[in-house]
This record gives structure tokens, sequence and C-alpha cells, in this order.
């Protein structure tokens, strides 16, 4: 697979990277070397220009004024929403999570757009907030493992028609919606409340996402030891009896 290039988008270390989420961009990145693939990664800060011609942009989480500056700026840049008309694959995590849908609450209390690429809507709950580990079954349809994440947040999403829960929680709060569900997702686009970083409890998402961007069915196997250890760990700490 080594002619093959994949070319990673990092979006806005300097505003949304908090809980290690800068993590996810560098499994999806040691993961892909892992296979023999050459990897073109970039890192693009909030007074940069998005590009367009990635395969897979990775957002982060962030607190309230970071995310409402993230989402001002990414609606005036249009890179992300002229990547994702361009197929390509994106994931986000938290606040990113909430900017990749049609509105969210922001800092000043206001509705905030977003950019529309998920059919959701979120706003800030009022009820206790969502914080501790975190165990779900992902749409089987995904054909993942249980996921296992961290999650810390007041947020409240609710999914429309045109998105799919992108897990069932056993344990937590997901979406804050009682409902079970957590995160969202459509053909190309993913979020997720999910921190740990994410990936690396799940290297599983990292290895769909390549399939997706590369468009294969399957990756050769790689060295899973270290990964298998800490889900067991993570899995076994939400599972212990408060």
């Amino acid at each position: 697979m080594s002619e093959s290039v994949l070319r990673l988008v990092w979006v806005y270390p300097d505003l949304l990277s908090t809980y290690g989420d800068q993590g996810n961009v560098l499994v999806v990145e040691r993961r892909a070397r892992q296979r023999g693939l050459n990897v073109a990664r970039v890192d693009v800060r909030s007074d940069q220009q998005i590009p367009t011609s990635g395969d897979i942009y990775l957002v982060g989480g962030g607190e309230d004024r970071p995310q409402r500056l993230a989402a001002e700026r990414l609606r005036r840049d249009g890179g992300l929403s002229r990547a994702a008309g361009n197929g390509a694959i994106i994931f986000s995590v938290c606040a990113g999570y909430q900017i990749l849908g049609h509105e969210f609450v922001n800092d000043l209390g206001r509705r905030e757009p977003g950019l529309g690429l998920l059919d959701v809507v979120s706003e800030r709950g009022t009820g206790e907030r969502c914080v501790g580990d975190v165990l779900a079954d992902i749409d089987p349809r995904l054909g993942l493992p249980e996921l296992t994440g961290f999650e810390n947040h007041q947020g409240v999403t609710r999914i429309g028609p045109s998105a799919k829960p992108f897990a069932r929680v056993r344990i937590g709060k997901g979406n804050g919606t009682g409902d079970g569900t957590e995160g969202a997702y459509n053909e190309t686009v993913f979020g997720t409340y999910m921190h740990g970083p994410v990936m690396a409890r799940n290297p599983a998402i990292a290895d769909l996402l390549i399939k997706l961007a590369l468009d294969v069915n399957a990756l050769p196997p790689v060295e899973e030891t270290w990964y298998e250890a800490l889900r067991a760990e993570r899995i076994a700490a939400a599972e212990r009896p408060a």
C-alpha cells in the first residue's frame, strides 16, 4: 500500500484540542504508517485557511469561547464544508461535534450557526453535567467493537432524520437526551462526545476512517497489544461499581 498517500488535516489545534484530542490525529497517522501508507499531515491553526484536498479531517473539543471563535472562522473560511462536499471523511469530538451540526448555544447564551454537515442540533442542558467513563455499542452497521471513552459536557444533542446515532450507551450519558444515543454520523461525517483520546481507546475507529478514505474493505493487521491493554483497563474501570 506504499504507493497511496493519506492526507490528514488536524483542524484548529490552537482552539479545539482539549482532553488530549490531538491524540486522535497521532493514532490515525501511526496506524496508517504501520500499513505502509505515506501520510501527509497538515495542522491548520485558526488563522490559516483550511485546505480542501484532505482525505481525513479531525476536529477536537474546546471550551465555550474557543468553540464560538472556531465556528465563526470555519463558516467564514468555508474550506471544511467544501472538503465535505468533495467526499472527505470528517471526525469530530465534543465542541467540534456540535460545530458540525446545524446550531449550538455559544458562551454568550445565543444560538450559534454550525456548518450543517451533520443533521444534529445542540443546546445547553439544564441538569447535571455529563462527566465520566462511557461504554457504548457502536452502530453494528459500522462493524466496530464496543466504544470506550470519557465524556465531560453540558451539551444536549438531538439527531435529525438524515443522521444516525453513532452508538447506544450502556454506561454514561452520551448525547444527553435520555434516549441512549451517543454521537451521530452519516456516510462521511462523524461526531462523538468521547474524549480519551477516543482513537487511542478505540483504534478500530481510526482504521474505519482510513478504509473509508481509501475506499477499501480491509487493512493489513497491526500490533494491537498496547491498545488492547488500554481498552481492557478503561472498560474494567467503567464497569467497576462507583
